[in-house]
């Protein structure tokens, strides 16, 4: 099978490696459609802490079930399918505190990462992605819109945790396919004013056309000045980071009111420290929650709202192209020229 190989920073190939087998709880999938992701791009860039080549990349995907391995019965061939890159193992101490996105061996198993991934005409699942996080496709959603399903669960779990209210202003630091997934979700969680902030033209004209109340380049203005006049010199109920860089995380609390609350969803490298007025936290009674990857439940309730069809999510998906032209995608997309690519087998 045709397969983009990572042998390193900088070296990505498209060739042919030996087709999967499905071994005991797994599952083969045929590959349909796979997403390129900020992430991807970055391990394509720099490499991955837990990647070590060669590895096959890709982790947001749908397909049809080509073969089940032994034990497997809750899925056949021919079956439209689409999982999310990981799963918990559910007996570690943080599986039974409730919190299995932090699970202790959750790198063991990551589509795309620590295991070959979806830039492949196949995939293998493997027994815990196939268990806890593997849902039936329903012939109304198409496979760029399940696709989707692994990205926006870790956002719909941010905003579990941060809880947006009826008529709160939502600020959005980030354009990019995350940070307008935010923004979409936020729209039909109940906000009266949502602010989109970025340096690109681009991305802030998209912000603009699925729905941004107002949208502040961050190199030209002041965006704390400009979200407390959009605010009545409060600030905003919710700040949502959604860039992962030291300069936006600091400008993040800036920009909420007292008593707001503040997402730390963009991750910062490793080692990465950043500066706080903690004036602004203590006297102001900030809320500050930082979020990861996702959940089980999240990947539930984010499959309901892709089934819903309540949100436009395929309209991030700005090209579609064949697997040889992955690297010229990346690329692209490293120019701000695209915000997620689908890649066609």
């Amino acid at each position: 099978m045709r397969a983009a190989v990572f042998y390193g920073p900088g070296d990505l190939r498209v060739e042919d490696v030996e087709k999967p087998e499905p071994g005991p709880g797994e599952i083969l999938v045929k590959t349909s459609v796979a997403l390129t992701c900020g992430t991807d791009l970055k391990t394509y860039l720099r490499g991955y802490p837990f990647t070590k080549p060669p590895l096959i990349m890709g982790h947001e995907y749908t397909g049809i079930v080509e073969e089940v391995g032994e034990g497997v019965d809750w899925v056949k061939p021919g079956d439209r399918i689409v999982t999310v890159n990981s799963a918990p193992c559910g007996h570690c101490i943080y599986c039974k505190l409730g919190k299995p996105n932090l699970c202790e061996s959750l790198m063991d198993q990551i589509i795309g990462f620590t295991v070959n991934g979806a830039y492949a005409e196949y995939v293998k699942v493997p027994p815990r992605v196939a268990r806890f996080n593997l849902y039936h496709v329903t012939e109304d959603v198409e496979p760029v819109e399940a696709a989707l399903l692994e990205p926006f669960s870790c956002v719909v779990r941010g905003q579990r945790l941060i809880r947006i209210d009826l008529g709160d202003t939502v600020a959005i630091i980030g354009a990019g396919p995350i940070g307008l997934m935010h923004l979409l979700l936020a729209q039909i969680s109940g906000s009266k004013k949502t602010i989109v902030i970025d340096i690109s033209p681009d991305r802030l004209r998209f912000a603009e056309e699925l729905g941004a109340d107002v949208t502040i380049n961050n190199r030209d203005e002041n965006a704390v000045e400009r979200v407390k006049e959009e605010t009545n010199g409060l600030g905003a109920d919710v700040v949502i980071e959604a860039v992962g860089r030291v300069e936006t995380w600091e400008q993040s609390l800036s920009l909420a009111r007292k008593g707001g609350k503040v997402l730390l969803f963009g991750g910062c490298p490793s080692g990465t420290k950043a500066s706080f007025d903690t004036y602004m936290i203590h006297y102001g009674e900030l809320t500050i929650q930082g979020s990861f990857h996702l959940t089980p439940q999240d990947v539930l309730r984010a499959m309901r709202i892709i089934e819903s069809k309540k949100l436009p999510l395929k309209r991030l998906i700005t090209r579609e192209a064949r697997l040889d032209e992955i690297v010229e995608m990346f690329n692209r997309i490293r120019q701000g020229k695209e915000l997620k690519v689908a890649i066609r087998f």
